[in-house]
C-alpha cells in the first residue's frame, strides 16, 4: 500500500456500503433521532433572528482560526510507549486493518496535543529524528472514539438496521408487557412498526429485509393477499444503545502499570510517521500551549489572538492515511 499526504471523505443515502470500503475507511452515521431534528429546528429558527445573523458574521473568523491553529502544527513522529501493552480483537481478519485505524487515531490524538508535550530526539544512522510519546490520556480518548466509530464499523449489522432492531425490540418488549405474553407468541407486522418508529415504509422495506436476511426477524406468514408478519427472535443479549468495541484495553490497567512503574523504554525503532511535511509552526517544550487538554475537543482556546493571526496559512493540513 501507498502513504501518502490524501484523505477521502464521502457522504452517501445509500443505506449498502462496499465492504471494501467500509474495510478502509472510518463510517459515521447521521443521527436521526426526534431530540436532533428538534435540536436542527432550533438552529435554523434562531438562523432567522438578529443572532442568527452575528453568528453568520462571524463563521468565517472561527473557520480561519482554526485553520491557523491547524497550522501550528509541525511534521513530527510519534512514539507509543504504551504499544506493547495494547489490545484489539482478532477474531476476523478484517480487523488487521482497523487495528491500524486504531493506532493511527491514538496517534493523531498525541499530535495535536504536541505543543502540551516535550520534543525529544533521537540519532538513527547519523540522522536526528524528532519525536514525541503517546501519553494514557491520549488512548482513553482513542478508545472512547473506538467505542463510537469502530464499534459501529465491525457490528454486523449497518448503523441504521442496528437502530431499527433496536426500535423493533423496544415495541416488541413494550407489547408483550402490556398483553403478558411471551416475545416468541407475538407477532407484528411492519405498520406497526411504521406507527411506533415513524419510519418510512421504504426504509422499513430495507432494513426489515437485512433484519430477515440476517434472522433478527422471522416471517410468519406472507404471501399473495396476506400481510407479512414477523417474529422477533433477536434475545437482545446487547442491550446498551451505545456502541461498543469489545477486545480495547481496560483505561485504569495501564494507569496501574504506571504507578508500579512499568512503562515500557521508548526506542527509535518504534518511530513511527504520523503526518506529512505541513507548513511552518511552532514547537518545543517552551511554545505556547495550543491545545486545551482539560475540555474535549476545545483544543484552540490557549492559543493568543496574536500567535493565530501571525500563524502561516497554508493548505496542506497534516493528514493521516487509515
Amino acid at each position: 500500500s501507498l502513504q501518502g499526504p490524501v484523505m477521502l471523505f464521502m457522504t452517501t443515502t445509500s443505506p449498502d456500503i462496499d465492504e471494501e470500503l467500509t474495510n478502509r475507511c472510518m463510517i459515521l452515521t447521521v443521527n436521526e433521532t426526534q431530540e436532533q431534528t428538534k435540536a436542527i429546528h432550533a438552529i435554523q429558527r434562531d438562523a432567522s433572528t438578529l443572532n442568527g445573523l452575528k453568528a453568520d458574521s462571524k463563521k468565517q473568523q472561527i473557520i480561519q482560526t482554526h485553520q491557523n491553529a491547524q497550522s501550528l502544527l509541525r511534521s513530527l513522529k510519534v512514539v507509543n510507549p504504551y504499544a506493547d501493552k495494547l489490545t484489539f480483537m482478532s477474531n476476523k481478519t478484517r480487523t488487521r486493518r482497523d487495528h491500524m485505524k486504531y493506532l493511527n487515531l491514538i496517534n493523531t490524538i498525541a499530535l495535536i496535543h504536541q505543543q502540551q508535550r516535550t520534543i525529544k530526539s533521537i540519532e538513527v544512522n547519523g540522522e536526528t529524528i524528532q519525536y514525541i510519546e503517546v501519553e494514557i490520556s491520549d488512548i482513553e480518548w482513542a478508545n472512547k472514539l473506538a467505542h463510537k466509530i469502530l464499534g459501529r464499523t465491525l457490528d454486523e449489522l449497518p448503523p441504521q438496521t442496528r437502530n431499527l432492531l433496536n426500535h423493533i425490540k423496544d415495541m416488541v418488549q413494550s407489547a408483550c408487557k402490556k398483553e403478558s405474553i411471551e416475545q416468541a407468541d407475538y407477532r407484528f407486522s411492519r405498520r406497526d412498526v411504521r406507527v411506533f418508529s415513524n419510519w418510512s415504509d421504504s426504509q422499513l422495506k430495507t432494513h426489515c429485509s437485512r433484519l430477515t436476511d440476517m434472522e433478527y426477524l422471522i416471517v410468519h406468514k406472507g404471501g399473495r393477499g396476506q400481510s407479512i408478519v414477523y417474529e422477533l427472535v433477536y434475545d437482545g443479549q446487547s442491550t446498551q444503545t451505545e456502541s461498543h468495541m469489545m477486545g480495547l484495553i481496560d483505561i485504569k490497567q495501564l494507569y496501574d502499570a504506571q504507578k508500579s512503574g512499568q512503562k515500557s523504554e521508548s526506542s527509535g525503532s518504534s518511530l513511527g510517521q504520523v503526518c506529512p511535511k505541513s507548513g511552518g509552526g511552532l514547537g518545543g517544550k517552551n511554545s505556547r500551549k495550543a491545545i486545551d487538554t482539560n475540555t474535549s475537543g476545545d483544543f484552540i482556546r490557549k492559543i493568543p489572538d496574536n500567535a493565530l493571526q501571525g500563524a502561516k496559512k497554508t493548505t496542506n493540513h497534516p493528514v493521516v492515511p487509515a
